[in-house]
Parts: C-alpha cells; sequence; structure tokens
C-alpha cells in the first residue's frame, strides 16, 4: 500500500463535537528511519479524555494540533522495522492511532504476544483501561473487602472493569449507574449487586435505594449530579478515585462545584484524582490478576467496534453520546 488515511482535526470544537470537526486526510505511507518502525494499524481506542485535548488549554496532556493527526491508543502489526528488537510481523501496542499507518519510534511500542488474547484486549481489559480500573479502585480508593462501592458510567470500558474488579476483590455490595435499561441490566449480568438509570430520577434518589447503608468508595467517571449524590451518600472515611468527569466536557460555561462539598469535612472524605500513568508500578500484578481472572472466567469485558479509520470521529461522537458498551474502539 501506498497510501495513508489520517483523521485530522480540523477546527476546535464548541461544546459538543460534530463531525465538521474533523477531515480525513491521505498522504504516503511512511518510511521508518534509524530506531523506527512503521505499524499498520488494527484496531485504535476513542476515550473521553480526548474532548480535552480538542481544547487549546493547558492540561496533563498537551492539546492536539490543528491541521495535523489526532492520536490515541492503538494495537498493529509491523509492516517495516529499522529498530533492533522489533521485527516485521510483530504486533506492538504504541500511541499513533487515528491512522492506518503509523511511524513509530521502537521505543515507545511494545510488544504483545496476539496469541494470549484478542489483539484488541490490549486496549482494553489487558490495556490502560483495565490499568486504570484496578489502579483507582485498589490503590487510589484503597478498596477493603466488605465495603459497598458505586461506580457511575459503569457500562463503559473502565466503570465495566471496576464493578467487576471490587466483587473479585471482596466488596459486600457493588452498585452501578449507567444511561440505560439495557445497560443496567448488563451490570447486573456482570454481578453488580443493583443498578439504576440515571435517566430514571435524582441520582440521589436511586443511589439511596441501592445503596440504603451507604457508600464507602466511590469511582467517578461522570462528576457533575453523580460526584454530589455520591458525597451526601458516602460513609464516614469514605474514598473517591475521580477518573473523569465526561459530564461536563462538553459545557460552555463553568461547572457549579457539588452543592454539598461541605460534608466532605465532617464526614472526613478523601476525594483524589489520579492518572493512570502515575501507577506503572502496579502493572505486572495487574496482568497477572486480569489474566487470571479471564483464563478462569471469572470476569467479562464487551467492546463496541465501529469499522473503518473514516468513521473514527463518528466513534468518538458516539462515546460521547453514551453508545458504547464497553471499550469503543475502532478497526481499522
Amino acid at each position: 500500500m501506498s497510501t495513508n488515511r489520517e483523521i485530522h482535526l480540523a477546527s476546535r470544537p464548541q461544546g459538543w463535537p460534530t463531525a465538521d470537526n474533523f477531515r480525513l486526510v491521505e498522504t504516503e505511507v511512511p518510511t521508518p528511519g534509524p530506531g523506527q518502525i512503521v505499524v499498520r494499524n488494527q484496531f485504535m481506542s476513542v476515550d473521553p479524555y480526548m474532548r480535552g485535548r480538542m481544547n487549546d488549554v493547558k492540561s496533563y496532556v498537551p492539546p492536539f494540533a490543528l491541521d495535523a493527526p489526532l492520536d490515541g491508543g492503538a494495537i498493529g502489526e509491523v509492516v517495516a522495522s529499522e529498530a533492533d528488537g522489533i521485527a516485521v510481523g510483530d504486533t506492538v501496542l504504541h500511541g499513533l492511532g487515528w491512522r492506518e499507518y503509523a511511524l513509530v519510534d521502537a521505543k515507545a511500542a511494545r510488544k504483545v504476544d496476539p496469541t494470549l488474547a484478542p489483539v484488541s484486549a490490549y486496549l482494553s481489559v489487558l490495556g490502560m483501561t483495565g490499568l486504570t480500573a484496578y489502579a483507582g479502585l485498589l490503590d487510589v480508593a484503597a478498596m477493603k473487602p466488605g465495603e459497598t462501592v458505586f461506580v457511575s458510567g459503569a457500562a463503559g470500558a473502565v466503570g465495566s472493569m471496576v464493578g467487576q474488579i471490587a466483587k473479585l476483590r471482596g466488596a459486600a455490595r457493588v452498585v452501578g449507574s449507567a444511561g440505560s435499561k439495557a445497560k443496567v441490566e448488563r451490570l447486573e449480568g456482570l454481578g453488580f449487586d443493583a443498578a439504576f438509570d440515571y435517566h430514571d430520577g435524582p441520582v440521589k434518589d436511586s443511589l439511596k435505594a441501592a445503596a440504603p447503608d451507604g457508600v464507602d468508595v466511590y469511582f467517578d467517571n461522570v462528576g457533575g449530579e453523580h460526584l454530589e449524590a455520591a458525597i451526601g451518600a458516602m460513609n464516614l472515611h469514605g474514598r473517591a478515585a475521580i477518573c473523569g468527569m465526561i459530564a461536563q466536557y462538553n459545557s460552555t460555561e463553568p461547572p457549579a462545584a457539588p452543592r454539598n462539598l461541605a460534608l466532605v469535612i465532617g464526614k472526613r472524605l478523601t476525594l483524589r484524582g489520579f492518572l493512570v500513568g502515575d501507577h506503572g508500578h502496579l502493572r505486572d500484578q495487574f496482568v497477572a490478576d486480569m489474566a487470571g481472572w479471564l483464563r478462569d472466567g471469572k470476569l467479562s469485558y464487551d467492546e463496541t467496534v465501529i469499522d473503518g479509520i473514516e468513521n473514527a470521529p463518528e466513534a468518538f461522537l458516539g462515546l460521547l453520546r453514551g453508545e458504547n458498551l464497553g471499550k469503543m474502539l475502532v478497526r481499522v
């Protein structure tokens, strides 16, 4: 192949992104230089954090550049190599998605074994998504056996892992919120003790019914009303791992702080934000635990797969609309 297709950021969204913010661009397939490889991407990830990178603001990761390809987690087959230790035919995980062929510095790629699991799993349950759930629940929130755990956005890629890991590690009760009846049913099928559709009424009321004895650990993927409800429901010395706040990613006005934030004082709560990149020391234990649970049939994961690089923007927009069950992926 001599033609490579990429998705570029054509303009910065104001509020909710639209298809007009993206552009499909044809380029030549790159040629590797010393220490580089060319990867034919097989799957790429779209993730909520990418919305923040579309804004030209200072954050923990640089913003996407205009008129240049976006990037993100991807996995594929090496088709050309000028790097020691990586050969043509190897499968590698890297960070240059949103394109069919990626020119990658070998030091920024990680070889994986495609015979251990479907390659897409390295972008979800065995990759950053799974590690985010594992680290946030067990390290950041320090969940202990016998506690009650509440997960917002629980039918998503991270949330569905959090709930299952909590049960496997001895949580007494796990509650999840989701955006549809079908997603609620899926959470119940994954072993959640209770789940509710946040469209059915005030989150605080649904959470009170689902966790009448309160919440010890809250894993936050949503923010907003969910965070306020969790603060109200949390028991003394409760801990919240703040992973994401998708409810406000497309807001054009500053969000109101949780109106009950003063409860943090009397309840002696801990609300801690985190980034998965700070928890690489857990990777070996994470892989061992997750692989074992998968092998034993104790853990399940869902994927929503959209075909074609040209459909990557729509996959991302669908993610923001909550149309995915589990991990949203693009089969490149």
